[in-house]
C-alpha cells in the first residue's frame, strides 16, 4: 500500500478530499446507527476466573473442588455499546462518527432505542449521561485516530475514551439523583454496576473493535473508490 493511500485512509480521505456527504456516506452512517442500537439490546454472556476478597478465609474453610471452582468463576453479562462506538469511529471518522452519534440520540427521543426505552424523558434517566458522552468520546479518539493508529495510540485512546464516557456518565447520574434526591446507597450501586469492572471490558472491547473498525474502512474505501 502507496503512503497516498495510507495518508487517504487515516484522514477518510478519497483522491485527496475529505469525503462529502453523500446518499452512499449516509447509508453507511445509517448502518451504524442501526449497528449501536442492536449492540443496546445485545448481551454477551461469558465467564471468567477472579480472586474475591474473601479468598484466603473461604479456602481455609476446606471446600469442595466444586465450591472453589463456583467462588472463584464469575459469571458476567456485558452489553457491547461502547466498543461498538469505537468502532464506529475508526470506521466513519470523527466527523460522520458524531453524526451518527447525534442521529441515534435523536432517534432515541422518539423511539424507544435506548436501554430503558426512549423519549424526551429519557434525558432525566441515570444512564442517558454515558449516551450524550459518546459525542466527546468520538471527537477526541477520532483526532487521535486521524493522525496515527498504531498500537500504543489505539490502547491510549481506547482507555482515555473509556474514562471520559465514564466519567461524564457518573457525573450526569450524580446531577440528576442529586435532582431526584435519590439515597446514597442507590447511587453506590448504580456507579458499581455502571461504572465498575464494566470500564476494564469496555476498554479491551474497544481496543479490538478499533482494529476491526480500521480493517473496514480500508474496504470501504475501496469500494468508494
Amino acid at each position: 500500500m502507496t503512503k497516498r493511500i495510507s495518508r487517504q485512509l487515516n484522514s477518510f480521505k478519497y483522491k485527496g478530499e475529505p469525503i462529502k456527504i453523500t446518499i452512499g456516506t449516509l447509508l453507511i452512517t445509517a448502518f451504524c446507527i442501526l449497528l449501536l442500537i442492536i449492540a443496546t439490546f445485545t448481551q454477551i454472556s461469558f465467564s471468567h476466573f477472579h480472586i474475591p476478597l474473601d479468598a484466603f478465609s473461604f479456602l481455609n474453610n476446606e471446600p469442595t473442588d466444586y465450591e472453589i471452582a463456583d467462588h472463584f468463576t464469575r459469571n458476567y453479562r456485558y452489553i457491547p455499546q461502547i466498543p461498538t462506538v469505537f468502532f464506529i469511529i475508526a470506521l466513519l471518522g470523527r466527523k460522520f462518527g458524531i453524526l451518527a452519534i447525534c442521529g441515534y440520540i435523536l432517534l432515541g427521543m422518539f423511539f424507544p432505542i435506548f436501554a430503558l426505552g426512549g423519549g424526551v424523558t429519557y434525558l432525566f434517566e441515570y444512564g442517558f449521561g454515558y449516551i450524550l458522552a459518546f459525542i466527546p468520546a468520538i471527537f477526541f479518539s477520532g483526532t487521535l485516530l486521524k493522525v496515527k493508529t498504531d498500537f500504543f495510540r489505539i490502547i491510549l485512546l481506547s482507555t482515555l475514551g473509556v474514562f471520559a464516557i465514564h466519567i461524564l456518565g457518573v457525573l450526569y447520574m450524580l446531577f440528576i439523583a442529586t435532582l431526584r434526591h435519590a439515597p446514597m446507597d442507590l447511587i453506590s450501586s448504580w456507579i458499581s454496576s455502571q461504572s465498575g469492572v464494566q470500564i476494564l471490558y469496555d476498554i479491551l472491547f474497544s481496543i479490538f473493535a478499533i482494529y476491526l473498525g480500521r480493517i473496514c474502512r480500508k474496504f470501504l474505501w475501496i469500494i468508494m473508490c
